[in-house]
């Protein structure tokens, strides 16, 4: 009862000192900055209050910021996710980066609230603690009964009792195993397949009863993840703006040999340019030529995270699907335009020269953005000095903190909406009715539609399947189609009959989910319908689905093997030089690519074709991949070597060496592994920016991060450590190099003793 008392008593105070009253109005009262505060806060960065960091803000003319919640009611708060009733269950990760060394990241001062509005106004007015002592948790996702809950390294699911911590389930043990906080799992984003897709995995999880499923998916992101109307996702790394898939999340993942998938890991927005309105010296790469521009301004993203695509039916419809963009070292939120062009995304920035949202407050860290149940778009600020973990905290960077005191406070945290100006926003709550639920399928808010799938799944509400079908059979509207489609399906009572017309509908995306959903309700006695709609379409041409069709054939495949080869080879007659279907045909052939090879260029010789381009590349994979190391033995010969590539390395290069795309080139025969280790050392210490050859292939970015950081102001890692790590890579996979020395490291250390700054591979090669 004290402690509920305190936090009373701190709740008041502290509405006071910013002038915020959490009973009246639905915004902290009006603030203005005059010309002196401005340069005292472009100057000392000082911890603002919320109404005087709002006053710092500039939005989109139309647009209006206002506050949700603020410290001490939350407090750094990197996601959160709404409730039935509208509440926000907010995750803190309070352990991050207590100073520039770290000190204290293993303490379990994370938690999980939830915060509500009693009063209807549109401000939180309560907080109850869900769990406490947590260390650095990451993600959060309601589900049925539970919450799924990511505190590294595991993936825990927690039952709610009258919004209390309960059973605790482990569901996955290797969540998120190895690399550093910036190199974790997150998102655990509820897909419209009824799937649990994640940001830096390449796994997705599923509740089916009282066990979870785990299955392998495509490998996305960094920090943050969103879909469309259909399910397809998006996500970024730190460099990229937008990278995305043009197909649905759950297909070509049934060859594990095959490196990429082509129309998945995308990158949409090719434009990495910003344009802060405050100086952003404090970047960790801020020394470097091109990194600030004249005006000491961040020129391209360096910690884009949070992307989401606008649903919520609020905004002017101009604005539905575009992708927002969180940059917290730029203190700026960017909106980006989509062109649908069949199955291919294009995107470009909305604006030149300017943002949807800027501020001169260095710390205002948006670092996730939600869809609300209201149509608002949700702005987590983690409010906070420090944003860049230590594993890679220059010393210019140490030095910006300290000018401008940026390592504390600590319990900082804001959440605010963004909402058309004048525009009333009122709150949204679920009803519990399954037919009212499946009404809500065809609301234009998507944050409201996903959530009335959900609900319909999660209370097993099988009543409503009437309801659902005559949806299917009935309404004009794709995306309510595919929701009432994908609801049967995670009720479990989808069948193909619902499926079937589904497959000749007049729009390709209900099409195509249809193809998609086809995996659920295939078996032994529709196969050979299947096999004859897939047949028909085909000799439609219908090119829009023919990546599904491909994708799906190893439906027919789990039955008549023969049969699936032969509508295989017809697939790749109709359209041997389409790069999606080829990826896609090799995708259903695993261990028999040599095989299916002979078969095409049997039929096809051309070299050219993209069918016989992309078996070249997935047999030299393949090749790539045949390793006979004995990593036990690597392990004991270099476990720090193991213990800091798991750790750091893993995470951008793979756990085979061979590249992650968008992040990092292969390590894997490698010339700049193998050869010069001189070379090698310089890199791993200090980084290597821009674009960089391996194996006659030329890696620039987008197709790989522009730099990957050095390691030489990394405080955990000593000379030998390095040198393990060195050779454990030069020793792994197929390479077979000497190994490397402390000695050797301590020399380049010695030898460039003063630079800060990344090589470029030029440089290296003049050596």
């Amino acid at each position: 009862m004290n402690s509920i008392i305190e936090r009373i008593r701190v709740l008041l105070l502290v509405c006071l000192w910013t002038g915020c009253n959490f009973g009246e109005g639905t915004n902290v009262k009006p603030a203005t900055l005059d010309s002196l505060e401005r340069k005292t806060i472009l100057e000392r960065s000082p911890v603002l209050s919320p109404e005087k960091s709002l006053a710092a803000m500039e939005v989109e003319k139309g647009f209006e910021v206002q506050l949700v919640a603020a410290e001490p009611l939350v407090s750094t708060p990197v996601a959160l996710t709404f409730d039935d009733k509208g509440r926000i269950w907010v995750l803190e990760m309070e352990g991050y980066m207590p100073d520039t060394l770290g000190t204290g990241e293993d303490q379990p001062s994370g938690k999980i609230a939830i915060l509500e509005d009693r009063n209807g106004d549109g401000i939180m007015d309560n907080r109850k603690v869900f769990m406490d002592s947590l260390i650095l948790p990451r993600g959060l996702c309601l589900i049925e009964n539970g919450l799924l809950v990511a505190e590294p390294p595991n993936l825990w699911y927690i039952e709610i009792n009258n919004d209390r911590a309960g059973k605790k389930t482990l569901v996955d043990a290797d969540y998120a195993v190895g690399g550093n906080v910036e190199h974790q799992p997150n998102g655990l984003l509820r897909g419209m397949d009824n799937w649990i897709y994640n940001a830096k995995s390449a796994r997705r999880y599923r509740k089916k009863g009282d066990q979870w499923l785990t299955e392998r998916t495509h490998f996305r992101g960094q920090w943050g993840i969103s879909q469309d109307d259909f399910g397809r996702l998006y996500y970024n790394n730190n460099s990229q703006n937008l990278i995305g898939d043009y197909f649905l999340p759950a297909l070509g993942c049934g060859n594990e040999d095959q490196r990429s998938v082509a129309g998945y890991s995308v990158d949409i927005v090719k434009d990495n340019r910003v344009y802060p309105i405050r100086p952003t010296t404090g970047v960790n790469r801020g020394y470097q030529e091109k990194v600030l521009d004249d005006s000491s301004r961040l020129v391209k993203f360096t910690a884009a995270c949070g992307p989401l695509l606008y649903r919520g039916g609020l905004f002017d419809s101009a604005y539905h699907e575009n992708v927002f963009v969180a940059e917290p070292s730029a203190n700026l939120i960017k909106r980006n335009i989509l062109e649908e062009k069949g199955y291919i995304t294009e995107g470009k920035q909305a604006y030149a020269g300017r943002e949807f949202l800027v501020s001169i407050d260095e710390r205002f860290r948006p670092v996730n953005l939600y869809n609300g149940p209201n149509g608002a778009m949700y702005v987590v600020d983690m409010y906070r000095g420090i944003i860049q973990h230590r594993t890679y905290l220059t010393d210019y960077l140490k030095k910006e903190i300290g000018k401008r005191a940026l390592s504390t406070p600590l319990n900082c945290g804001r959440i605010y909406k963004i909402v058309p100006a004048g525009k009333s926003v009122k709150p949204f709550l679920m009803p519990h009715e399954p037919l009212a639920l499946v009404n809500l399928l065809k609301n234009k808010n998507g944050w409201v539609r996903d959530k009335a799938q959900q609900m319909l799944v999660d209370g097993k509400m099988v009543s409503a399947a009437p309801e659902l079908r005559k949806h299917l059979e009935t309404s004009d509207d794709p995306v309510s189609i595919v929701h009432a489609m994908w609801t049967l399906e995670g009720l479990g009572i989808l069948q193909y009959e619902d499926i079937v017309h589904l497959l000749r509908h007049s729009n390709w995306k209900v099409r195509s989910a249809a193809l998609n959903a086809a995996s659920s309700v295939i078996h032994s006695d529709n196969y050979k319908q299947f096999a004859a709609e897939l047949r028909q379409m085909i000799s439609q041409q219908d090119t829009l689905t023919a990546p599904y069709i491909a994708f799906q054939l190893h439906c027919i495949s789990a039955f008549d093997q023969p049969m699936a080869d032969a509508l295989w080879i017809d697939i790749a007659k109709q359209y041997p030089d389409n790069r999606y279907v080829a990826d896609a045909l090799i995708s259903n052939i695993e261990r028999k690519e040599n095989i299916f090879y002979k078969k095409i260029r049997s039929i096809m010789p051309d070299s050219n074709l993209a069918i016989n381009r992309q078996f070249e590349k997935t047999l030299d994979d393949i090749k790539k991949n045949e390793s006979g190391k004995n990593l036990a033995l690597l392990n004991k010969q270099f476990p720090k070597g193991a213990q800091a590539y798991q750790n750091i390395c893993k995470t951008c290069h793979g756990t085979d060496g061979n590249g992650i795309a968008s992040l990092a080139p292969p390590l894997n025969q490698s010339s700049w592994v193998t050869g010069d280790k001189q070379k090698l050392i310089a890199i791993v210490l200090y980084g290597l920016t821009g674009p960089v050859t391996v194996n006659n292939k030329v890696y620039k970015a987008p197709e790989i991060s522009g730099e990957m950081p050095g390691l030489l102001n990394n405080d955990e890692l000593n000379e030998e450590d390095i040198a393990q790590v060195l050779s454990y890579i030069r020793k792994n996979w197929n390479n077979n190099a000497s190994t490397v020395t402390r000695e050797e490291v301590l020399k380049i250390r010695q030898r460039w003793n003063n630079r800060q700054q990344p090589f470029t591979a030029e440089e290296l090669q003049k050596w």
